[in-house]
C-alpha cells in the first residue's frame, strides 16, 4: 500500500504565512527568529501533521521527560530519574535497542520533530505537552511513565496507584500518632500531583483532619516554605508527607531552623528513591515508587508496540515480574514504604 504524502515545507509556510526558510529554521532549531514565530511554525506543522515518512527501524528509543519542557533543568540529578534511566536503558540494550535520552531546554525542541526513533518514552508528560503532539502528529509510538492528561485509544502508561500509595503513608502516620498532616507538594502539572494532592484532601475529609499544603520549591533548600506553619502554636502540625526528592531535606532543615525534634514533635515521610535518607541524622521514611520496575515494564510495552506494528490492546500491555495490568492500558507497578525513625513515635502504634 502507498503512503499518503505528509505536508510540505511549502504547505506549512502558506498555512503559517512565512517564508518556507522560516519554517526550515523553525523545524530544526537554526537562524535568528522570534520565540514566538518559531512556536507558532511549529503548531502549525503539527496541526497539518507534519513528519517524514516513516524511516526503516533504527533500533532506537527515544526518552524525555516533558513535566517543564523548555526550562533548563537537570532532572538526572533526581534519584527517581537517574535510576530510571540506568534501568531503562539496561531494558533497551538487553532487547537490542539503543537509547536516546532528549534534554528539557527549550533548545530540544527541534529535536521533537525530526528526531529519528522507533518509539518514544515520555515521563510525567502534562496537560497541553508540546512533545507529545509532535509525536502523534508524526505517528511515532509512545509509552508513558504516568498516565497521560488526555489518553488516546491503544495509548499505554505505567504508574503506580498513587491514591492507595497516599493512604499509606497517611495511615501509617496516623498511626504513629499524627493528628495534622501537612502535604509539601503541588509543584507540577502531572498526574502523579494531582492523584496524591486529591487522595490526600479525601483522606482528611473522610476524618475531619484540617488540610495544611505547603507548596514545594525546588530551590528552598532551607525549607523556609514551613517557617509560618512552623512558626505557629504547637501542635499545628505533627507530621509532614513530602512529595518530591529533595523534600525531606527541606523539612529536616525547617524543622532544626524552628527547634521542632524529628520525631518527637513533628513525624516525616518523603517519596524518594534516594538511598542517602537511611543516613541523615534522623533516618527518614521513604515510599519509593520502584522506577527500575517501572521502566522495564515501559520498554517492555513500547518495544512490543514498535514490534507487532501498531499499538498495544488496551488493558494488555507486557507487565515485568512485580507489574500488574489494569484496564484502560495501565501497567500498575506496587509502591511500597521503607519505615525509619522519622515516622516512629513512642507512644504510636508503628
Amino acid at each position: 500500500m502507498s503512503r499518503v504524502p505528509g505536508p510540505t515545507i511549502a504547505d506549512i509556510a502558506r498555512a503559517a504565512e512565512v517564508s518556507t526558510a522560516t519554517v526550515s529554521h523553525a523545524l530544526n532549531g537554526t537562524g535568528r527568529l522570534a520565540e514566538t514565530t518559531r512556536r507558532r511554525v511549529r503548531e502549525v506543522a503539527t496541526g497539518l501533521g507534519y513528519g517524514a515518512p516513516r524511516a526503516p527501524r533504527t533500533r532506537t528509543l527515544g526518552l524525555a521527560v516533558t513535566t517543564f519542557a523548555g526550562a533548563a533543568w537537570n532532572y538526572v540529578a533526581v534519584s527517581y530519574f537517574s535510576r530510571w534511566l540506568t534501568a531503562a536503558t539496561s531494558a533497551a540494550h538487553a532487547r537490542g535497542y539503543a537509547l536516546t535520552t532528549l534534554p528539557a531546554d527549550r533548545g530540544a525542541e527541534a529535536l521533537w520533530h525530526t528526531l529519528a526513533v522507533d518509539g518514544m518514552l515520555l515521563l510525567d508528560s502534562p496537560e497541553g505537552d508540546p512533545v507529545l503532539a509532535a509525536l502523534r502528529a508524526r505517528g511515532i509510538p509512545v509509552v508513558f511513565d504516568g498516565r497521560p492528561a488526555r489518553a488516546f485509544p491503544g495509548d499505554v502508561w505505567v504508574d503506580n496507584d498513587h491514591a492507595a500509595a497516599t493512604r499509606a503513608v497517611l495511615d501509617h502516620l496516623a498511626a504513629a500518632g499524627a493528628r495534622r498532616i501537612a502535604l509539601h507538594g503541588g509543584f507540577g502539572r502531572d498526574h502523579y500531583t494531582r492523584a496524591v494532592s486529591e487522595a490526600y484532601e479525601g483522606w482528611c475529609a473522610e476524618r475531619d483532619r484540617p488540610v495544611l499544603p505547603v507548596r514545594f520549591d525546588p530551590d528552598d533548600a532551607g525549607g523556609h516554605a514551613f517557617d509560618t506553619l512552623f512558626a505557629a502554636p504547637a501542635g499545628t502540625v505533627d507530621a509532614v508527607h513530602s512529595l518530591y526528592d529533595p523534600g525531606g531535606r527541606q523539612v529536616l532543615a525547617a524543622a532544626a531552623r524552628h527547634g521542632l525534634a524529628i520525631p518527637a514533635d513533628l513525624l516525616l515521610v518523603c517519596a524518594s528513591e534516594d538511598p542517602g535518607y537511611a543516613a541523615t541524622q534522623v533516618p527518614v521514611t521513604t515510599l519509593t515508587l520502584h522506577p527500575e520496575l517501572t521502566a522495564e515494564a515501559a520498554v517492555a510495552a513500547l518495544i512490543g508496540r514498535i514490534e507487532s506494528g501498531g499499538p498495544t490492546p488496551a488493558g494488555e500491555p507486557t507487565a515485568p515480574a512485580g507489574a500488574a495490568t489494569v484496564p484502560d492500558g495501565e501497567v500498575q507497578v506496587p509502591a511500597a514504604l521503607t519505615v525509619r525513625d522519622s515516622s516512629r513515635r513512642a507512644g504510636g502504634r508503628v
